[in-house]
């Protein structure tokens, strides 16, 4: 099988492509994998190296949430459609909406790890303001949805914003991100700290509701979704703020094994986005065997259910108590790291994800064959 699977390397979805792709070689498929937005370095390509089946085709195409994005649509288009022709594969696996419905005779799985709509309701609790480009975005993500073989989302959240939002797909299908185990440690002893991921200016994320009240644990908060690569001179990026109550400490981007290490001592990892469809960062920090306290919204409870501990919606003085609340009883604390652990290990794996889409692949080719 080969698959042309299309990529976002300016969002925390490069870290679920990655894992995408890396399990879809290794379980044989030939993979051309084609990036949109800023060229990576060398260094974030690394993974690829070893990847025997993979090749890479890295674009600097506008992606479809940029205001210049009109301009590039026609141009990215024609480029895939001349690559399918070009290397020929059985199906295209999109990250992109707007490439959903281009010209070509093969199956096209569209991946929706989220939208600009929804993102706005989210977090600014509206919907975007009525522009031209924002015309142009929803036709174009309608477009896409109508004509794709098959609409892929995250969780069934997200599954159902996307139909109440833009269309009902033809063929739907929820399939949950997953992770490797081997790479996290749960058997490391736990510091009594929290760990969170997000810049403190995202309004999504909104890491920031740890700084508002003084916490029970020490706070480090990790000021990137993307991990970077390993400097050649060492970056002192650390911002530390101490008070007599409290400890915050406010990390720039780190590489893969220092986030690592950060997930393998805190206690607890803080999900306090207001708006995740992906969540890679709580995942890799239940892998790590951190209890899992998350703000109450629907995509967390659909993904964590009992698992995790849950704070009143974007309320910072009730995630504090939840904080105070595992920090005065150690036994609870551990029973949640260990459900975390658990239910990553028995849902979210990558084996798990990619065995959901190699069956959607094989069903989707089949179709294609048997109606041409």
């Amino acid at each position: 099988m080969h698959v042309l699977v299309t990529a976002d390397t300016m969002s925390g979805s490069w870290t679920y492509t990655r894992e995408l792709v890396t399990g879809l070689v290794t379980r044989g498929v030939r993979v051309t994998l084609v990036s949109f937005g800023e060229i990576p370095l060398p260094e974030q390509t690394a993974w690829m190296d070893l990847l025997h089946g993979l090749e890479y085709r890295p674009t600097a195409f506008r992606l479809e949430w940029m205001d210049e994005a009109p301009e590039d649509l026609h141009e990215s288009s024609e480029f895939l459609v001349s690559l399918v022709r070009e290397v020929r594969p059985d199906l295209l696996h999109l990250h992109q909406f707007c490439h959903g419905n281009i010209p070509v005779d093969i199956p096209r799985v569209v991946m929706a790890h989220g939208d600009l709509v929804s993102w706005s309701e989210a977090v600014q609790g509206c919907a975007p303001r009525a522009t031209r480009t924002m015309k142009w975005y929803r036709d174009t993500v309608v477009r896409g949805i109508a004509a794709a073989d098959a609409v892929v989302a995250p969780s069934a959240w997200m599954l159902d914003t996307i139909r109440g939002t833009y269309a009902n797909p033809r063929r739907d299908a929820v399939i949950y991100p997953g992770r490797n185990p081997i790479f996290f440690n749960p058997y490391v002893s736990k510091d009594d700290s929290v760990l969170s991921v997000g810049r403190l200016l995202d309004a999504g994320k909104q890491v920031h509701l740890l700084t508002q009240h003084a916490q029970p644990f020490s706070v480090c908060i990790v000021g990137a979704e993307q991990t970077v690569p390993i400097p050649r001179i060492p970056i002192r990026a650390d911002v530390k703020v101490s008070t007599d109550q409290s400890f915050v400490a406010v990390r720039g981007p780190q590489t893969d094994a220092q986030l690592r290490a950060l997930y393998s001592r805190a206690a607890v990892y803080a999900a306090t986005a207001r708006y995740e469809p992906l969540g890679i960062a709580p995942l890799e920090a239940a892998f790590s065997r951190c209890a899992i306290v998350a703000n109450d919204i629907p995509g967390f409870r659909e993904v964590w259910g009992d698992a995790a501990l849950y704070f009143r919606t974007n309320d910072a003085g009730s995630l504090t108590e939840t904080l105070r609340e595992l920090d005065a009883d150690r036994s609870l604390r551990q029973s949640y790291a260990d459900r975390a652990y658990t239910r990553a290990r028995e849902r979210f794996t990558t084996k798990r994800m990619i065995d959901d889409y190699l069956e959607l692949y094989r069903s989707l080719i089949s179709a294609n064959s048997l109606a041409a």
